[in-house]
């Protein structure tokens, strides 16, 4: 009789390589290359941590195989589809388990930390007056087409920070968007391997009424790449196709994407955003609903707070039209990494450095129960902003094991980092 195992699998063909599996996994069992990410059956112990937070639904895939047939990394990698399911199989082992048997029990996992001391904090659910969210509506076989209708600069001329602000218009397409949703761009062309390029995912910087009130469209937040992670020189292929995108031109997008990196909509509710560069496209979008709702006279005494990171001014994405909105409509902090602060704090201070300066209202924001914290940004911001969020309520009172497992289940702490 053949030992038949359930292999956790990835569908290549609605993943978006966001790398949200691979940093979530507890044990290690997610790897990719260029084109793939794919789940070593050698180390995956079916713990599932890493399915309630993919954004497409494409890691909860599953295939019933002989324990000497199972698919290998080197397979995983090379595919384009998932393979068909084997008939008349049946399974000897528990669901979830792979060749290696963990003497501990799946469910253990999800309390687990990751790499960085910080992974099972994060909420993989929504705040619970988030409105309901729109997924999974269009895939790369069969991606809606939108039309570029504005693309600008929002980073001064001259910097190494090229970010653009583009706009993409749906026409009469149903294609409902929620703040803090994603979406993908399939850039033209065929890869090295000449084959076409699969969807980058970009966040949507607009929100969910457009990014002109009552039209169909929406808005993304996109910097040029132009060196890799070790500084090398590179030429992002989906960054500089959207760059360089001219109005009229047609974009191929799938999704959308997100059920839990929602704003929360009750009146009273408080919201504070950190984030770095182009992570700022949620908050921009969070930040103008909650400025229309205002312009109509919806009751809402909450208070939104932003600190947002960037080397210099002159690289902070939407710079100009931050200093313009009323200070008591939101408490904006920057933190310039490469140039001299004003109030005479010095050079390199990161968004973590002033969020500790602001002490003593990011704490009595973390004692209210209706806080929803939001990071988004660089992966490297992460482990720092968690460790001021502890210093500040620990200093405070607050029992920050307990606080911060209340703010997980409750949908009140979102991590995006890249």
């Amino acid at each position: 009789m053949q030992n038949i195992i359930r292999q956790h699998l990835i569908d290549p063909e609605i993943c978006i390589r966001c790398n949200t599996c691979e940093a979530t996994c507890p044990v290690g069992a997610i790897t990719h290359d260029a084109r793939n990410y794919v789940v070593n059956v050698e180390i995956c112990n079916g713990c599932q941590a890493c399915v309630p937070p993919c954004p497409t639904g494409s890691i909860d895939n599953w295939r019933d195989v002989p324990k000497a047939q199972a698919y290998s990394v080197g397979e995983q990698l090379g595919w384009d589809e998932l393979p068909v399911a084997l008939e008349g199989i049946s399974v000897d082992e528990p669901l979830g388990l792979s060749l290696s048997k963990s003497n501990e029990s799946p469910t253990t996992h999800f309390d687990k930390q990751g790499a960085n001391g910080y992974a099972s904090i994060g909420s993989i659910i929504a705040p619970h007056s988030a409105a309901t969210p729109v997924t999974n509506l269009h895939t790369p076989k069969n991606p809606i087409t939108a039309k570029v209708v504005g693309n600008y600069r929002v980073t001064q001329l001259g910097t190494e920070s090229d970010t653009h602000h583009i706009v993409l218009d749906f026409g009469t397409q149903h294609f409902p968007v929620l703040e803090g949703q994603s979406i993908g761009i399939i850039p033209n062309g065929v890869d090295a391997s000449g084959k076409p390029h699969y969807p980058r995912q970009y966040s949507i910087a607009s929100p969910r009424n457009g990014e002109r009130a009552g039209y169909n469209n929406l808005a993304l937040t996109v910097k040029r790449v132009l060196v890799d992670h070790d500084g090398k020189p590179t030429v992002g292929v989906a960054s500089n196709y959207v760059c360089d995108l001219k109005v009229g031109d047609d974009v191929q997008v799938t999704g959308p994407f997100g059920a839990s990196f929602l704003m929360p909509n009750h009146a009273g509710s408080n919201i504070v955003m950190i984030c770095t560069g182009t992570g700022s496209a949620p908050m921009r979008a969070m930040t103008e609903w909650r400025r229309r709702e205002r312009a109509t006279g919806a009751p809402n005494s909450g208070k939104l707070m932003l600190f947002f990171g960037a080397r210099t001014k002159e690289e902070l994405p939407y710079f100009g039209p931050l200093q313009k909105l009323p200070k008591d409509f939101i408490d904006i902090h920057f933190a310039f990494s490469r140039a001299p602060d004003p109030l005479g704090h010095g050079s390199k201070r990161y968004v973590q450095d002033v969020m500790r300066e602001q002490v003593s209202s990011v704490a009595a924001l973390l004692k209210d129960a209706n806080t929803y914290l939001y990071v988004c940004g660089l992966k490297s911001m992460e482990a720092g902003v968690l460790a001021a969020l502890k210093d500040i309520a620990t200093a405070a009172g607050q029992n920050w094991d307990k606080l911060s497992e209340d703010l997980r289940v409750q949908g009140r702490l979102h991590l995006e980092t890249y």
